[in-house]
């Protein structure tokens, strides 16, 4: 079974969140489990602060060091990066290396996956240096926190873990499966609106409905993402 342990202020973000569809569908089967900490739990003042201002200048609050290392000690059971096997530290932040379909299989064969939501201006790079597996950004925009990009990663990490769709093989035709986007899909009605699904898909012939899908998805790709076809 792989657990997650989400690490954030604001926990009652993810209230009810995984309480739906593929994700509460593993769940209840066993395939995984979620479970969301309060950063402020493992501050030691009787203010429970977790920020404060950066050295140097600058806008905003950083992210203290001390209650990240204390959390993720407590949570993995072992020293800074001294984790057992199966184990990954994912600080979640604009600076991270761009999350994708592979990372994503590479995280579903783990056993535990702690995420560090970010927030503020950041968190003091000293959990990054000495602290995490991993720094991963969903995409080149910034966020408020690392919350939204924490509910990106478990889903679709879920999605690809063994027994969690319901089709072995729905995952491995999906979008960047292959490096390629998807093919299009219809469905009923045959006609709507003066709009046709495609004669090949109507005909049976599976051999020529693969060799049509190849091709949309070929041109779908050189379309939207030409970069990959690189």
């Amino acid at each position: 079974m792989l657990r997650f342990d989400i690490v954030t202020i604001f926990p009652n973000f993810f209230r009810e969140t995984f309480e739906y569809g593929i994700i509460r569908r593993a769940q209840v089967a066993g395939l995984v489990e979620i479970k969301t900490h309060d950063l402020r739990r493992w501050t030691t003042d009787k203010h429970h602060v977790v920020d404060d201002r950066p050295f140097g200048g600058g806008d905003g609050m950083v992210l203290k060091p001390e209650p990240v290392f204390a959390a993720v000690n407590e949570l993995t059971d072992s020293d800074a990066r001294d984790y057992k096997s199966g184990t990954r530290v994912v600080l979640l932040s604009a600076q991270g290396r761009v999350f994708d379909q592979a990372l994503a299989k590479d995280l579903s064969q783990c056993e535990q996956v702690v995420l560090i939501c970010g927030r503020y201006e950041g968190v003091d790079e000293r959990v990054a240096a000495a602290l995490v597996t991993d720094e991963i950004s969903i995409g080149d925009y910034v966020l408020s926190g690392g919350e939204p990009a924490a509910l990106v990663v478990v889903d679709a990490v879920i999605r690809l873990l063994p027994g969690a769709l319901g089709s072995d093989t729905s995952a491995v035709h999906e979008s960047f499966s292959k490096g390629l986007l998807d093919y299009p899909h219809y469905t009923r009605p045959t006609e709507f609106r003066g709009l046709k699904v495609p004669d090949v898909l109507l005909s049976g012939d599976h051999a020529k409905i693969a060799r049509w899908r190849r091709d949309e998805a070929l041109k779908k790709t050189r379309t939207n993402r030409p970069d990959l076809l690189e």
